[in-house]
């Protein structure tokens, strides 16, 4: 994470889905901080703003948080050490609610009534804010602006009388995506939200317990895939093994699909899915849906490879590295000054001469944002000499903001929600321009197509039908709406 003068370095930083964050916690390993900076660093696309650990040795609470990369901070051994246990929790993030600084780096720990209690998130609360004001009229008191705080209040404000009554008290008074970890002195606490929308899922290694984001964090380690928690379960681990509750009326899961698309790592298996497969999968759709007479297909490194690929093999055209990232260009290299911004995306990207020149180009892409970077993808093929530069996008065309614990711009500067195809493909000055339907990506994930009456994923971002209410967005009325919420119980 950087100051705020640093992160106006240039447009390109805006003109992507940021990640949202990563959690990982391990109970019953003397090493147990290690491993949770191990997975943390496996989880490192989800969110490289910040990271926190918080574990217990037996007698008390320790907390470690870092602005910055994993790799940068948490592998000091003097670090470590300040941070002993058997069990610990961790968070990588990218801001989302809240915003950058030290006082909102997760996981959150307080000293409540019955002990010490540590909790992080991967989403957002779609009713955060209504719940805030409700908590502070009856005179909680918040140190930070993120969504994650209120869960940890209102654990500390239920009247239930052990920890577990007392965290469903808590779930079952919040709304949006979250996929939760929590430690006590005695266990650790894992819970996804109804619609199942982040994904979490239960490892092992050598007899203790893991939960994760993603499957990758478990890879790293050499633990064992157990199973994805399922949507809407809280699991509960103690040095008595594992139990699983259901807090919440049942619902039919929505798990977030542009998972598939971006955010899940690519050698992670998401509810049953890889990943890898389900993004080749889309490529294949999208050479179907949308074909073209090119000589060469050129990924948009690196979120568009797998997609390149799948569209190479169902098309026949060539697949090759038009394109070639410079991996060792993080966002702190990039200061604001005039001399350095002018540079913007060839800092990241360079083309490569040899297989762009005189040919015909297509080049995949995950999605397209505010166009932006697309623009000067496509600026610089064509200065590298492409007699044709077609783009394909790997998704449907994104018209509508997350609230889901996805930073995206606001609705008015998405370039989908204004523009027609024709006129995006004019302004990013392509040959021609598709996009996956939304069907297409629905069959990429397995599915016949969508079901429009109950559409199997969360697709928002596509389709602007959320599957939660939106309180924080509805207005200050809710605060009353929420207050007979809560004295209801």
């Amino acid at each position: 994470m950087m100051d705020d003068t640093a992160v106006e370095y240039s447009a390109e930083a805006d003109d992507h889905f940021h990640d949202e964050c990563g959690v990982f916690g391990i109970f019953g390993r003397q090493d147990a901080s290690a491993l949770v900076t191990l997975g943390l660093h496996a989880l490192q696309h989800r969110g490289q703003e910040a990271a926190g650990i918080v574990s217990f040795d037996g007698s008390q609470f320790h907390v470690e948080r870092h602005v910055g990369l994993i790799g940068d901070t948490f592998t000091k051994q003097s670090v470590l050490d300040r941070i002993p246990g058997d069990r610990a929790i961790g968070h990588t993030r990218y801001a989302t609610t809240g915003g950058a600084g030290l006082r909102n780096i997760q996981p959150f720990f307080a000293e409540l009534s019955g002990g010490g209690f540590a909790v992080a998130h991967n989403g957002n609360l779609t009713n955060a804010m209504t719940v805030q004001r409700i908590l502070q009229r009856q005179g909680s008191i918040f140190s930070s602006t993120s969504d994650t705080e209120t869960i940890l209040h209102l654990v500390a404000t239920s009247r239930a009388t052990n920890t577990n009554a007392r965290f469903i008290d808590a779930v079952r008074q919040i709304e949006g995506a979250f996929s939760l970890v929590a430690l006590t002195s005695k266990k650790m606490i894992g819970c996804r939200d109804p619609l199942g929308i982040r994904p979490l899922v239960l490892g092992e290694l050598e007899g203790s317990h893991i939960l994760a984001s993603e499957t990758c964090a478990l890879d790293i380690m050499g633990a064992t895939f157990v199973r994805d928690i399922k949507p809407g379960e809280m699991i509960v681990i103690t040095d008595d093994g594992i139990e699983s509750h259901f807090p919440f009326a049942p619902v039919k899961p929505r798990f977030c699909v542009f998972e598939y698309v971006y955010f899940a790592r690519p050698d992670s298996s998401i509810e049953g899915r890889s990943v890898y497969n389900v993004r080749k999968r889309i490529g294949a759709e999208l050479a179907l849906e949308s074909p073209v007479q090119a000589d060469v297909v050129v990924p948009v490194p690196d979120s568009g490879t797998p997609a390149a690929i799948g569209f190479a093999q169902q098309s026949g055209i060539p697949f090759e590295l038009g394109i070639i990232r410079n991996h060792y260009v993080g966002r702190t290299f990039i200061q604001p000054g005039d001399s350095i911004r002018h540079m913007g995306v060839r800092l990241k990207h360079n083309a490569n001469r040899e297989m762009i020149e005189g040919k015909r180009v297509v080049l995949v892409d995950d999605s397209i944002v505010r166009g932006t970077t697309s623009q000067k993808i496509v600026k610089m093929v064509r200065d590298a000499g492409a007699a044709e530069v077609h783009m394909r996008i790997a998704s449907p065309p994104t018209r509508a903001s997350c609230f889901y614990g996805v930073d995206t711009p606001e609705k008015a500067k998405l370039l989908a929600s204004r523009m027609s195809i024709e006129d995006m493909a004019e302004y990013i000055q392509v040959d021609s321009l598709g996009f996956l339907s939304i069907d297409g990506l629905y069959r990429a994930v397995g599915e016949e197509g969508r079901n429009n009456e109950a559409p199997q994923f969360c697709d928002a971002c596509f389709t602007n039908e959320y599957p939660t209410r939106l309180l924080d967005q509805e207005g200050s009325d809710n605060v009353r709406k929420l207050s007979l919420l809560a004295s209801n119980g």
